[in-house]
C-alpha cells in the first residue's frame, strides 16, 4: 500500500534543508554497493523527480560525480552530509539520506537490503 508523506531533512550543521514528498514512505530504503556508496553506506529512500525542494542552502549544496557521471552526489560543503543523489539507475528519481529525514533513524528499520551496484547495467 502506498503512503505518500510530505517530510523534512536537514544536514547535521542546520545549512541545508530539504522538503521531499516519499511517494512510498520509508518502503523504498535501500543501500547501494557499488564502489562510492559502501563507502558511504547511507540507506538512501526514493523521491520522485518533481518532489524534492531545497528550501534552505542551495548555495552550500556541493555535487561530487564519477563514473558515468550520471549519478548527482549533493552533499552539505559545511559539515559534508550527504543529503541527496539523482539516481543512476532511475535518473527520474532522486534518492535522499534516510538518515536525515526528521525524526527517523535507520537502525530502527533494518535489515536494510542492499542493491547490487557492483554489476549496475550501465557499466557494461
Amino acid at each position: 500500500m502506498s503512503q505518500q508523506h510530505e517530510t523534512r531533512l536537514t544536514c547535521h550543521c542546520g545549512a541545508i534543508e530539504l522538503r521531499v514528498t516519499l511517494s512510498d514512505g520509508l518502503n523504498t530504503a535501500r543501500r547501494c554497493d557499488c564502489s562510492y556508496c559502501r563507502r558511504r553506506a547511507v540507506p538512501a529512500v526514493s523521491v520522485p523527480m518533481g518532489e524534492l525542494e531545497v528550501v534552505k542552502g542551495a548555495e552550500t549544496l556541493t555535487l561530487y560525480q564519477f563514473g558515468t557521471m550520471t549519478a548527482q552526489h549533493h552533499f552539505c560543503s559545511v559539515c559534508g552530509i550527504y543529503m541527496y543523489h539523482r539516481r543512476r539507475s532511475n535518473p527520474n528519481e532522486y534518492g535522499v539520506n534516510m538518515g536525515a529525514i526528521d525524526g527517523v533513524n535507520p537502525a530502527e528499520h533494518e535489515p536494510i537490503p542492499w542493491n547490487d551496484g557492483v554489476n549496475h547495467p550501465s557499466d557494461r
